[in-house]
């Protein structure tokens, strides 16, 4: 990403957008973003997308309104591909999930998520004549070779998952992988030209996040702690005796998602139930996918995206809670509703699932 990054690949996208019509670019914006974080990351998306509304959207309020949009429509668009969040490429990488039903069975839910949120948060933008004022420049060619780097570094994302299913390898060998494949493309352009080195692959590696990664294993290893400790267990078992089914027990996961942090929930979750009582792809592996991930968007500070956009618009806490979180969780219920009914559908199993959803709204009126 990085990479085309650098060679302003992400003009191919950019130079799509040309509306004046306040309303219409909050669509746009919406689904860009959301298909962008399918391949990409939500995170990294957040701040391209941040980044390109600071110049397309000059009135702050507005543009923390813009902003805010993006990280419900990140969350969501990630959800629904192994390489789109962080908490469904662990559960992929762990083997809980496997490649075309995360897609075929995650897209629809994510998307009626996306729809159902910005319908409720475009009723806030007031149409006027400001976009008139963005100061993104006109639209303009880009080079061949960015091109050419921009659709090398899609392609290489999108073969992740298909490397991993056809060879078997662990999954970050297809990314290390896809990087080699960029590095060497990137070497082979760029070959005899001086004062390029920011458009190669070295660059790109000293922006490394290494706090970030070492946040990550630290999280893993504390779980692990629990896990062997045979505390996540006991929580299963808790919940199990305490919830009436496994999809309330989701949707609560999720919404604890809102206030803790998405990644140490999933990995505590990976360890409370066995892959043995839980096959690939079973029902719960995808709810909590989809649970984690798109309710992390209710609160600002529930998800990665969230907390980038918290920095980059100096968004707080109780704004977003005001301006944004009953749209979040409007379409993080539709969400869930939209997968409880397309499983029941396909398993058969329609009729069971009427005394789960009267249920599931007592718990919500409750709450």
């Amino acid at each position: 990403v990085e990479v085309v990054d650098a060679h302003q690949g992400f003009k191919v996208v950019t130079n799509q957008i040309k509306t004046t019509s306040k309303k219409s670019l909050f669509w746009t914006i919406g689904f860009l973003t959301f298909f962008l974080s399918a391949i990409l990351n939500n995170l990294t998306v957040t701040i391209v997308m941040c980044s390109l509304l600071k110049k397309l959207v000059p009135n702050e309020a507005d543009r923390k309104l813009f902003g805010a949009m993006v990280v419900v429509a990140a969350n969501a668009g990630g959800v629904w591909t192994p390489i789109g969040d962080v908490t469904t490429t662990m559960l992929w990488i762990n083997n809980q999930l496997s490649t075309i039903p995360t897609v075929t069975e995650l897209f629809l839910p994510s998307v009626v998520c996306l729809v159902a949120s910005l319908a409720f948060l475009v009723g806030q933008v007031e149409e006027d004549e400001s976009l008139e004022n963005s100061a993104l420049p006109e639209p303009s060619e880009l080079a061949p070779r960015g091109k050419l780097v921009f659709w090398s570094g899609i392609a290489s994302l999108l073969c992740v998952p298909v490397f991993a299913e056809l060879t078997g390898l662990p999954p970050y060998l297809a990314m290390l992988t896809g990087l080699g494949a960029m590095w060497t493309l990137t070497d082979v352009i760029h070959m005899g030209e001086e004062g390029e080195e920011g458009l190669r692959v070295p660059a790109a590696l000293a922006k490394l996040d290494t706090a970030g990664i070492l946040f990550f294993l630290g999280i893993l290893m504390s779980i692990g702690v629990l896990d062997k400790s045979g505390l996540l267990k006991e929580l299963a078992v808790f919940l199990s005796n305490n919830l009436p089914s496994l999809d309330i027990i989701a949707t609560v996961i999720g919404l604890a998602s809102a206030l803790i942090d998405n990644v140490p929930l999933v990995a505590a979750t990976m360890g409370m139930y066995d892959i043995t009582d839980y096959a690939t792809d079973d029902k719960l592996w995808q709810l909590i996918a989809l649970c984690a991930g798109t309710g992390g968007s209710i609160l600002v500070i529930g998800s990665a995206s969230g907390v980038a956009l918290m920095g980059l618009e100096k968004v707080d806490f109780l704004w977003y809670a005001k301006k944004v979180s009953i749209g979040a969780a409007i379409g993080y219920f539709a969400g869930i509703a939209t997968y409880l009914v397309q499983n029941a559908v396909i398993t058969g199993s329609f009729s069971s699932l009427l005394p789960q959803a009267a249920i599931a709204a007592d718990l919500a009126t409750s709450s």
